[in-house]
């Protein structure tokens, strides 16, 4: 399956590394990465051949949560379209972490707002000492409902580098 804002890479291990994939954006969640990310959950659940799975952005960010324009978006949906996205990202996070392989994150930069969010369903998540972190969507007084109740009730160990 080809993916325009996420990749997947297998070794020889059986090691899959799926990584985020639009640096120019800082790895920002968009309707498309949500809807790839779920599919690509499915993908590697089924992959007899795969032990384990890495979780990464590319480039300077591990994902800088929700893209602007995504979120410019709901705020001028009506309330029907806002749950169904909601519901959307809710059952990407469910698929990664209900993921039957280990899910480690890799971070590095900033893992803000739905950033966290993909921290949470992970199992163990390895950050260089650089990383950032935050619930900024507060700044936009937004609450952090969908991603929230991973981020209290599941926070892995987070190890830093």
């Amino acid at each position: 399956m080809t993916f325009e804002t996420i990749s997947i890479a297998e070794d020889e291990r059986g090691i899959a590394t799926l990584t985020l994939n639009r640096p120019e954006k800082h790895n920002s969640m968009s309707a498309q990465m949500i809807a790839e990310l779920g599919k690509a959950a499915g993908q590697l659940a089924a992959a007899d051949d795969i032990r384990a799975v890495i979780l990464t952005g590319a480039g300077d960010s591990f994902c800088a949560g929700g893209d602007l324009s995504w979120m410019r978006e709901q705020f001028e949906a009506d309330r029907k379209m806002r749950m169904a996205e909601a519901r959307k990202l809710a059952m990407m996070l469910k698929a990664l972490n209900e993921l039957p392989k280990p899910l480690i994150g890799r971070v590095q930069g900033q893992a803000f707002g739905g950033g966290g969010g993909l921290m949470s369903v992970c199992d163990t998540v390895v950050a260089v000492d650089s990383a950032r972190f935050g619930l900024t969507e507060v700044r936009l007084g937004l609450i952090p409902a969908t991603i929230g109740p991973d981020d209290l009730c599941r926070a892995p160990p987070l190890i830093c580098l």
